[in-house]
């Protein structure tokens, strides 16, 4: 446990937020003597990134409670597989299955993958699989499961109860046309299977059935046992009150929706869980990333390129904060991650707490020497033409034969992350330029000075002597255009690595013998 002052006074907001749950719920919490917390899943649609990032932000609180306080706590990951299907994912194949059961609930549309009995379980199979990829501990809800069984049956019956009630709440957020057929109850049509949004004629709370309008055709139904579901926000406060729910964090754009549910839920006699708003994930063209446009970057892609702790840590920080999440954005999440790796060990106690990775790798993150920059790693795949993890390691052994795989487990899985990401995003869109006269003649002297320069000059000698030569070349009131014409010759980009520590790792020889290349020398 930490130092009760610690816990009091520091700003990261895990701390900040617990210390609010537990302040604000102090009785309730007392009287349950358990934590329950919930995310939510929308399975219309493959799960995406941000998906992961609720999960992940929640768990980062569960694990600031565990150092605050020894209590039990419970986070609930809850499918909304009841929903009807309302469009087809653009990212889905074989999707005319899916165009056929436009309305149903995501448990009766057939499986356009043909792995599971449907759409709605193949995507709930997915979810549950990258959930455990990174370990989280969760437990599982299926709305369906949950009508179906019967758990939901006595909070359908308070929600009848309190029929009226409810509607005063919702009807003034909507349009006078939606007034006159809005029901909070959406029942199954008996003869096609989709849910039905109509209006309700008659309602019996003893025996717990309504009578619906159905273009003139009345329909009579239990609601009770999967019978009905309730629309969005009445079944978000219904699942509350179910579950007890303490805390749930979810995007900005439901903010409002998390107001009238919170309504709702004290209107059935229960205190709502305290909410966290979170500003939502944009694609490179600033674009909010949806499940059904599957824009953006996917768990796949980024597990691809790189590590789970650097998306652990694109999620940890700013969560107030829109980010646009695209592939270009990773190699900059992972740096960030290997310089607050590098930082931690040399903190306080109370620096390591406002330290991400103290966050990401509960307390104990890894105690290890970085040895480069994801950054310089994606231009010596470049440079050395490595196609394979093997090949790269031989080629840093080359140089520096005191690191191994076996000793530098951080730098071992960046090999292959970056040899991924190199070959998908880097490699095919490389722009090398073809430096005019006055460049070239430039580059030549660069390349003299470095013949001058042995494979044991320190990095920031290497550094200086190029600045140096950039300054009696023309570029002293503009040294970044220097840099920028060293890095579109030889990488083809127009950032890069420190030039200097590059060349020290690299290869001295190396390097003299890519420029030479690059200019046909």
């Amino acid at each position: 446990m930490l130092e009760s002052d610690l816990i009091k006074s520091t700003s990261s907001w895990p701390f900040v937020e617990m210390r609010k749950v537990l302040k604000e719920r102090e009785a309730i919490i007392k009287k349950k003597n358990k934590i329950t917390f919930q995310t939510g899943y929308g399975p219309s649609g493959l799960p995406h990134i941000g998906t992961f990032g609720e999960v992940s932000r929640t768990s980062m609180m569960i694990n600031v409670l565990n150092h605050i306080k020894k209590i039990d706590s419970e986070l609930i990951t809850f499918s909304d597989d009841m929903d009807g299907l309302r469009k087809v994912p653009e990212n889905i194949p074989n999707d005319k299955v899916l165009h056929e059961n436009i309305g149903k609930p995501l448990t009766n549309v057939p499986d356009p993958f043909k792995k599971f009995g449907s759409f709605g379980e193949h995507n709930n199979k997915m979810l549950i699989e990258f959930l455990n990829k990174f370990k989280f501990n969760f437990i599982f809800k299926s709305s369906t499961e949950n009508y179906k069984n019967g758990t939901f049956n006595n909070s359908l019956t308070r929600v009848l109860e309190k029929f009226d009630d409810i509607m005063n709440i919702i009807l003034p957020t909507l349009r006078s046309e939606r007034r006159k057929t809005y029901c909070p109850f959406l029942p199954l049509c008996p003869e096609t299977g989709r849910v039905l949004e109509i209006p309700v004629v008659e309602i019996d709370k003893k025996k717990n059935t309504l009578v619906f309008d159905n273009n003139g055709k009345k329909i009579k139904t239990d609601i009770l046992n999967g019978n009905c579901k309730l629309q969005w926000k009445v079944d978000w406060a219904m699942r509350w009150f179910t579950f007890d729910v303490d805390f749930e964090m979810y995007g900005k754009d439901l903010i409002e929706s998390a107001i009238l549910s919170s309504k709702i839920c004290k209107a059935m006699g229960k205190q709502p869980p305290n909410g966290f708003a979170y500003e939502l994930f944009l694609d490179e063209r600033g674009e909010k990333i949806s499940k059904s446009k599957g824009n953006g970057i996917t768990i796949e892609q980024w597990l691809r390129y790189a590590s789970p702790e650097s998306l652990s840590l694109y999620m940890y920080q700013n969560p107030k904060r829109a980010k646009k999440l695209y592939p270009d954005v990773v190699p900059k999440a992972v740096d960030e991650y290997l310089s607050l790796i590098e930082k931690y060990q040399s903190q306080k106690i109370n620096e390591k707490l406002l330290n991400p990775v103290w966050h990401i790798h509960k307390g104990d993150p890894p105690n290890e020497k970085i040895v480069m920059p994801f950054s310089m790693l994606l231009n010596i795949v470049g440079s050395s033409n490595a196609k394979t993890k093997d090949v790269l390691w031989k080629f840093i052994q080359k140089f520096h034969d005191e690191l191994n795989p076996k000793n530098n487990k951080i730098l071992d899985e960046l090999t292959n992350y970056a040899i991924n990401y190199f070959k998908d995003e880097v490699e095919p869109k490389k722009k090398y330029k073809k430096p005019n006269e006055d460049e070239k003649k430039a580059l030549k002297n660069l390349i003299s000075e470095l013949k001058k320069v042995s494979q044991n000059t320190p990095a920031e000698e290497i550094q200086t002597k190029i600045y140096s030569t950039g300054k009696e070349n023309g570029y002293s009131k503009n040294l970044r255009d220097w840099f920028k014409l060293i890095y579109l010759v030889c990488f083809g980009e127009e950032n890069g690595p420190r030039m200097g520590f590059f060349i020290s790792f690299f290869g001295v020889k190396e390097t003299i013998d890519l420029m030479e290349k690059k200019l046909k020398i």
